[in-house]
C-alpha cells in the first residue's frame, strides 16, 4: 500500500487532479524507447539534483498543530469540531508526510482538536506504516475480520471524545465515511473544508520553491519540444518527446498536445492528429517535484502563424497581464477572472463564455487542481501564499484555439508573482 518515491513520481501530482491528458491512450514502448536519440534541443536538460529541498518534518508537524488550532477555533464561528479524519491522498501527505495508496482498506489519520493524533492501519501493513512515520504517532491495528471503524471510535473515546463533530476531508470515499457513521453514531460527520482548505491554500516558502522548480522544469521541456517540431509529427510523437524530456530531468510528467483546429477543444480530442505547416500547437501539462505540481500551457506555431492566431495571442497575453495585476491580497477571486475576461472583450472578442469558454484559473499545489478557484462570482478573498493558474484562452470551434498558462503566487503587497520564468513572448518563441 505505501508508495515508493519512484512510484509516487510516476503517479504524479496529476493522478489526484485527473487532468484531461491523463485520459489519453498510453504511449507505446516504441514511442518511449529510451535508446532512441532525442533531438539536440534536449541536450541542455539536466536533473534538478540538490536544488530540490524536501519539506522538513518540522513543517509537517506545524501543519498538524495549525489544523488542531482551526478545529478549536471553529467552535466560535461554525460550531465545535472535535476531530479531523484524513484518509489516503494529498491531504494525508500534507499533514503527516505519509504517502499511502488509496484502497478499499481504511488507513486513516484521526486528529483530535486536543491531544495526540492516531493512525488506524491494517495490521499486516504495520511495518510499512512505521517506516513512513516522520515522528512517533500511535498506530491502532485492525485485522481483516475486524472493524476499523470500531477501532477509530475507541481511539476517539480514549481521547475523551464519545460524541461531537468529526470533520471529514472532501476526497474521503463514501464507504469510509459511511462505515464510521454506522460504528460511531453519536458523532456527526461534517465537511473539513474549513480546516483543510484553510491550511493548504496558503503555501509556505518551501512549498513555493518546489512549485517554482516544477514550473521552470516544465518550461524547459516545452522549449526543447517546440524547437524539435517537424511537419508530419503526430500528437503522440510530441507527447513522447515531452515524457522523455521530463525523464531526462529525473521527473515524471506529460502534456495534452493539440494541433490546429483541434486546439479549439480546451481539453482536446482522442482523434489522431498530424502536424502541418502553419498549424498552431498547444501544449498543456507539467510534472511534480516532491509532489508539488506544475501546470503550464504554451501555444506556438509550425512556420508562419496566421493573422487570426497572432491577434488571439496578443489578446490572451493582455488578459494574463490584467489578471496578474488584479491578483492582489484582499481582493475577491472572482475579480481576477473579471479582469482577464474584460481584456478579451476589449480586444474585440465576444463577452461571456462564447470564446473564453472556461474560468481563468484553479488553485494548485499538491493537487494539479485544488481550492480556491479564479472564477466569476467567487467571493473568496485572496491571501498571501495562495497559488493559481493564470490561463485565459480564445477558442473558435473548427478553426483554432489558443491558451497561455502560467502559475502565480499571491504576494503580501502588490501584484502576484510568477512561478514560471516569464510569460510567453510570441508564437514564434513561446517559451522565451
Amino acid at each position: 500500500m505505501p508508495l515508493s518515491r519512484r512510484s509516487w513520481l510516476k503517479a504524479g501530482a496529476f493522478a489526484l487532479a485527473a487532468p484531461a491528458w491523463t485520459a489519453l491512450p498510453p504511449l507505446s514502448a516504441e514511442e518511449l524507447a529510451a535508446d532512441e536519440k532525442l533531438p539536440r534541443a534536449f541536450d541542455s536538460l539536466r536533473p534538478l539534483g540538490d536544488q530540490v529541498r524536501p519539506i522538513a518534518t518540522e513543517e509537517f508537524q506545524a501543519r498538524l498543530e495549525r489544523a488542531q488550532q482551526l478545529l478549536r477555533d471553529a467552535a466560535e464561528s461554525r460550531g465545535p469540531l472535535d476531530a479531523l479524519l484524513l484518509t489516503a491522498g494529498s491531504s494525508l501527505y500534507y499533514f503527516s508526510g505519509i504517502r499511502w495508496r488509496l484502497s478499499e482498506r481504511l488507513f486513516a489519520l484521526l486528529v483530535p482538536a486536543r491531544g495526540e493524533p492516531v493512525i488506524v492501519c491494517p495490521a499486516f501493513e504495520e511495518h510499512s506504516a512505521r517506516e513512513l512515520l516522520r515522528w512517533p504517532i500511535e498506530l491502532r491495528l485492525w485485522q481483516e475480520d475486524e472493524s476499523p471503524y470500531a477501532l477509530a471510535r475507541a481511539a476517539l473515546a480514549d481521547r475523551g471524545l464519545r460524541t461531537g463533530r468529526i470533520a471529514v476531508e472532501e476526497t474521503t470515499r463514501f464507504h469510509f465515511a459511511h462505515g464510521l457513521r454506522q460504528a460511531a453514531a453519536a458523532f456527526e460527520l461534517v465537511s473539513a473544508d474549513a480546516v483543510t482548505i484553510a491550511c493548504r491554500a496558503h503555501k509556505s516558502p518551501a512549498e513555493l520553491e518546489l512549485m517554482r522548480l516544477a514550473n521552470f522544469a516544465t518550461v524547459d521541456v516545452f522549449r526543447a519540444v517546440f524547437a524539435s517540431l517537424r511537419e508530419g509529427m503526430s500528437e503522440r510523437d510530441v507527447r513522447a518527446l515531452i515524457t522523455r524530456g521530463f525523464e531526462r530531468m529525473g521527473l515524471a510528467g506529460g502534456a495534452l498536445v493539440l494541433f490546429g483546429p483541434w486546439a479549439a477543444l480546451p481539453h482536446g480530442t482522442s482523434k489522431p492528429q498530424k502536424l502541418r505547416a502553419g498549424d498552431g500547437v498547444l501544449l498543456d501539462g507539467g510534472t511534480s517535484v516532491e509532489g508539488y505540481a506544475s501546470d503550464v500551457s504554451r501555444t506556438g506555431a509550425l512556420g508562419k502563424p496566421s493573422e487570426k492566431l497572432r491577434r488571439a495571442f496578443a489578446a490572451v497575453r493582455r488578459a494574463q497581464d490584467a489578471a496578474l495585476e488584479a491578483a492582489r491580497t484582499g481582493r475577491p477571486c472572482g475579480s481576477v477572472d473579471d479582469a482577464a475576461r474584460a481584456a478579451i472583450v476589449a480586444a474585440g472578442y465576444p463577452d461571456g463564455y462564447r470564446v473564453f469558454t472556461h474560468r481563468l484559473g484553479h488553485g494548485i499545489g499538491l493537487d494539479g487542481h485544488e481550492h480556491p478557484y479564479l472564477v466569476r462570482g467567487s467571493r473568496v478573498v485572496l491571501q498571501p501564499g495562495m497559488t493559481f493558474s493564470n490561463e485565459p484562452g480564445i477558442y473558435v470551434k473548427d478553426d483554432f484555439g489558443l491558451r497561455l498558462e502560467d502559475i502565480m503566487a499571491i504576494e503580501p503587497e502588490g501584484a502576484a508573482r510568477l512561478l514560471t520564468p516569464r510569460f510567453s513572448q510570441s508564437l514564434e518563441n513561446p517559451c522565451g
